[in-house]
């Protein structure tokens, strides 16, 4: 008596034809992309002599121009601290008001959900644009820039853990006769501590970068600095606050990692 085998396939005649046609949509629409801005093909050939030709002239390094970017550099650094403590002072109404277990009723739902939303939805130099016009040119704009770019960041990451804790905790310390800052201070807080201070430090790690190139707006920072090199074609001193402000970001993330190690 013979026994068939049984193949084993992954996936089954319709998954694979669902993957199929999922692939050949994504296709399609990259090279529509692609057809759309009309780009083209570069000439490779030239690429390597470019890059080298803008090499020589950024070497060596204009080391002497160091002392001229110190202070805004510092500028950069406290710009992303300043934005980043106002983001989270915001955000954390704004997760109570976007978590479904703390929001009051569903219009404050959804007014936490738009305030999350559209922080997000636009970009920080957008952001620093529009404080530069209010506040005029300076670090101000850069750090209100900074701060509402953030509080989406924040406030939609910290709405989630709101939603994960044992809700049991908040009906306690309630039940105990607690007012409702109580409440929030003894019952919710404690248990979204971790990763409020993981995050808030996850985000200034961000917005150093962010920082540094608010000064293309004229928001205060390394940028502006940056910026000016450039247009007078000055590569040996461009180079040289590249450099700085790379040294800057491998800092943070140092810092950024060592932060978030404690809070485990």
């Amino acid at each position: 008596m013979s026994v068939d085998s049984a193949t084993w396939e992954r996936f089954d005649r319709r998954r694979r034809l669902g993957r199929f046609v999922a692939l050949l949509a994504g296709t399609i629409v990259v090279v529509a992309s692609w057809k759309y801005l009309d780009m083209g093909f570069v000439e490779t050939s030239t690429i390597p002599r470019e890059i080298n030709d803008l090499l020589t002239r950024m070497y060596p390094p204009d080391v002497a121009y160091t002392g001229e970017i110190l202070g805004p550099l510092l500028e950069t650094i406290h710009i992303a601290v300043l934005g980043t403590a106002g983001a989270l002072v915001m955000s954390i109404p704004v997760a109570l008001l976007a978590a479904e277990n703390t929001t009051p009723n569903v219009a404050t739902y959804w007014l936490g959900k738009v305030a999350v939303t559209v922080s997000r939805s636009v970009n920080t130099i957008v952001w620093a644009l529009i404080f530069v016009v209010v506040f005029g040119s300076g670090p101000l704009a850069g750090v209100v820039a900074i701060a509402f770019r953030s509080v989406g960041f924040l406030g939609k990451l910290l709405s989630e853990e709101i939603e994960e804790i044992d809700y049991g905790q908040v009906e306690a310390v309630r039940a105990a006769g607690a007012s409702s800052v109580q409440t929030m201070l003894y019952g919710i807080v404690p248990q979204v501590k971790p990763a409020l201070v993981g995050l808030s430090v996850y985000r200034w790690d961000i917005n150093v970068r962010d920082s540094t190139i608010l000064g293309f707006v004229g928001a205060g920072g390394i940028g502006f600095e940056l910026f000016h090199a450039v247009n007078a074609f000055a590569w040996q001193s461009v180079s040289m606050i590249l450099l700085t402000i790379l040294a800057v970001v491998i800092l943070s993330e140092a810092v950024s990692a060592y932060a978030r190690a404690l809070v485990r």
